[in-house]
C-alpha cells in the first residue's frame, strides 16, 4: 500500500446535544440569535426551503457555517482555522474535504482492511529519519480514524523529540514515560473534546533512558490495556536513525506503517529498517510516501 498525501481507563464519546437540528446547532454555536431564528423560520415557512438555506439567504451564516453544522449532525466534526491552537498542518481537522484528506481516508481504509479488521488494535507509525513526517501523519490518521467513529488513541511514544503536545496544544505534563516509570496511570490520557472519539497520550517527562523504559514488561502490559480500551491505538514512534526505541515499540504493537519522505528517504535505509522490524516480530502493514 503506497500513496502520496500532500500534507500530510477508556474515555466515553462526547454526548450529543438534545437538539441536533440545523437550527438548534446554529443557535448552540452562537451563529444565529433567537431573534434571527424567528426571521429564518418565517422565510423557511414562506418559501418552503431548509432552515440552513433560509439563514444563508438572509446573510446570517456562511456556506462554511452550514458545512460545519451538517458535519456535527452526522458526528463528523471539524474545525475552523483560528478556532483552536491545534497545528495548522492538522489537515484532517481543518480541511476534511480536501484532496489531501481524501488520500488520508484511503490510507485509513487500507489499514482497516489489512490490519484492524483482523482483531489487531495497535499500529506503530515509523520512519527512517527525523523530519520524515511521522508525527504529523500519525496525528492526521488519528483524526480520520476518530471521524470514522472508531474510539481512537494516539500515543506519543517519541520520548526523544515529542511533537503531539505541540500539535494538539496539550497542557498536560504527565504521559507515557511517567506511566512506564510508575509515576502516573492511564488518567494521563487526554480526551480531545473537539472530536467525537479521539484521545492522546503525550510522551510525558523526557527520560534519560527511553529505550530501557520501553523494554520493560510494563510497556507490554500497558499496550494490552490500551488495546482493550480503544478500537485503534496509533503509536508515534521516534525515527530509526535516533536509536532502537522503534523496534521495542513495533514489537509490542505488532504492526507498522512505514513513512517515507519524497526525494528525501533513501530506499536502502528503508530496506535496512524493515529487515530489522521483521526480526523484531513486527509486520509491515503498508507504506506511505509523504510530500510536505
Amino acid at each position: 500500500m503506497t500513496t502520496t498525501p500532500n500534507i500530510i481507563s477508556p474515555v466515553p464519546p462526547v454526548q450529543r446535544k438534545a437538539d441536533s437540528s440545523i437550527g438548534g446547532l446554529l443557535l448552540a454555536a452562537g451563529k444565529i440569535t433567537p431573534e434571527n431564528a424567528e426571521r429564518v423560520l418565517r422565510m423557511q415557512k414562506e418559501l418552503g426551503i431548509r432552515f440552513g438555506e433560509a439563514a444563508h439567504r438572509l446573510g446570517l451564516i456562511t456556506e462554511q457555517d452550514i458545512q460545519q453544522v451538517l458535519a456535527r449532525q452526522f458526528d463528523y466534526p471539524y474545525l475552523q482555522e483560528g478556532e483552536t491552537k491545534f497545528s495548522s498542518l492538522l489537515a484532517a481537522a481543518f480541511r476534511p474535504f480536501s484532496p489531501q484528506v481524501e488520500t488520508l481516508r484511503a490510507v485509513r481504509s487500507q489499514l482497516m482492511l489489512r490490519w484492524f479488521t483482523g482483531g489487531q488494535k495497535s499500529l506503530a507509525i515509523v520512519g527512517v529519519n527525523s523530519g520524515d513526517g511521522v508525527s504529523m501523519l500519525a496525528a492526521n490518521l488519528a483524526v480520520v480514524f476518530s471521524q470514522l467513529g472508531e474510539n481512537t488513541l494516539l500515543v506519543d511514544a517519541n520520548m526523544r523529540r515529542p511533537r503531539q503536545n505541540e500539535i494538539f496544544d496539550l497542557q498536560t505534563r504527565a504521559g507515557l514515560s511517567d506511566i512506564l516509570a510508575g509515576r502516573a496511570g492511564v488518567e494521563a490520557v487526554t480526551k480531545i473534546d473537539s472530536f467525537v472519539s479521539l484521545s492522546v497520550l503525550a510522551a510525558g517527562t523526557l527520560p534519560p533512558n527511553p529505550q530501557e523504559l520501553l523494554s520493560r514488561s510494563g510497556f507490554t502490559a500497558l499496550n494490552a490495556t490500551l488495546a482493550h480500551s480503544y478500537d485503534v491505538v496509533l503509536y508515534d514512534v521516534p525515527a530509526y536513525a535516533t536509536g532502537v526505541d522503534l523496534l521495542s515499540i513495533a514489537a509490542r504493537a505488532g504492526g507498522v506503517l512505514v513513512v517515507a519522505r519524497k526525494n528525501e528517504t533513501l530506499l536502502a535505509d528503508i530496506n535496512t529498517m524493515t529487515e530489522q522490524l521483521a526480526q523484531s516480530g513486527a509486520k509491515v502493514v503498508g507504506s506511505v510516501l509523504v510530500d510536505f
